[in-house]
């Protein structure tokens, strides 16, 4: 028997202990798991998703939600002429219905319910009334592998989180949670892969947190430190004190930072909102 065969067969032997015994930490498992992506028995999407399901269970729904703030809502009354240019603009399949104000939600909005009518120039005829469809809520408290759960069980992909006093703190879909185990899943927040920034609108941008302040500087002509930080989201971290969450926002020299997507370990994404006297490479002529 060769000595990798050998090797082989040694950790899967400590694989089958290890799962078959109850062990307290489950360091355990992911250490074995790393050494099987050393040794290329799994490969790293593999490992990520393991290490998603173990830490899954330790995340609350307050922790992966949309803030109330950041909550793309309609309302009851809205005519079609005012739904369709949100629906569009924003991207999303579904939206809160809401009555008075965001604590008063009433409804999930499907926009394929309002798009199929438009699509046959019918939309004059669509009523948001006769098309919502039942609210579900959930506490901020809830664990996000019961949400998982929960959700299959009932065919949900959005629920509208609650805070202890009954007051809508913000919104959680099924693609959040099922990111904290498989990943990102690509949205309208991101940015292509051999990219860095990506402009969306006149005075808005993406910008991923793993841009080097470099880069950034040099797009948007900009003088932020480089010194202790190589990344954005490095720089950003260090005026937070601390992992933002999404939804959170920062100035740093006048220029804004609004948290896209986070987790537990890193942040992936921002929205930067620069002061209208920096001047973007593409207009200054430095564009491909």
């Amino acid at each position: 028997m060769t000595n990798s065969r050998y090797s082989s067969l040694s950790w899967l032997r400590k694989l089958g202990r290890t799962l078959s015994s109850e062990a307290e930490d489950r360091d355990d498992l992911v250490q074995l798991m790393r050494q099987a992506l050393s040794r290329g028995l799994i490969d790293a999407d593999a490992l990520q998703m393991l290490e998603g399901v173990l830490t899954v269970s330790d995340l609350q729904v307050r922790d992966i939600m949309v803030p109330r703030a950041q909550m793309v809502a309609v309302h009851r009354y809205d005519s079609p002429d005012k739904l369709l240019p949100v629906i569009v603009e924003s991207g999303h399949s579904r939206f809160p219905v809401i009555d008075n104000d965001r604590d008063d939600v009433v409804g999930i909005l499907l926009a394929k319910d309002m798009l199929r009518l438009s699509a046959i120039d019918r939309v004059t005829e669509f009523d948001i009334r006769e098309c919502m469809r039942p609210v579900v809520v959930v506490p901020e408290s809830k664990r996000v592998n019961v949400l998982l759960k929960e959700f299959r069980r009932n065919r949900n992909h959005m629920a509208i989180v609650v805070d202890e006093y009954g007051g809508v703190s913000g919104l959680v879909t099924i693609e959040d949670a099922l990111e904290e185990i498989v990943g990102e899943i690509d949205d309208e927040f991101d940015v292509e892969d051999d990219q860095y920034i990506r402009k969306e609108s006149e005075r808005q941008f993406v910008v991923r947190g793993g841009t080097p302040i470099a880069d950034f500087n040099e797009y948007f002509g900009t003088t932020l430190s480089e010194g202790e930080f190589d990344t954005v989201a490095g720089l950003v971290m260090k005026q937070f004190g601390r992992l933002p969450r999404r939804g959170e926002t920062i100035i740093i020299s006048d220029i804004e930072f609004r948290v896209l997507r986070a987790d537990r370990r890193r942040v992936d994404a921002f929205k930067v909102i620069p002061p209208v006297d920096i001047t973007p490479i593409e207009e200054r002529g430095g564009g491909d």
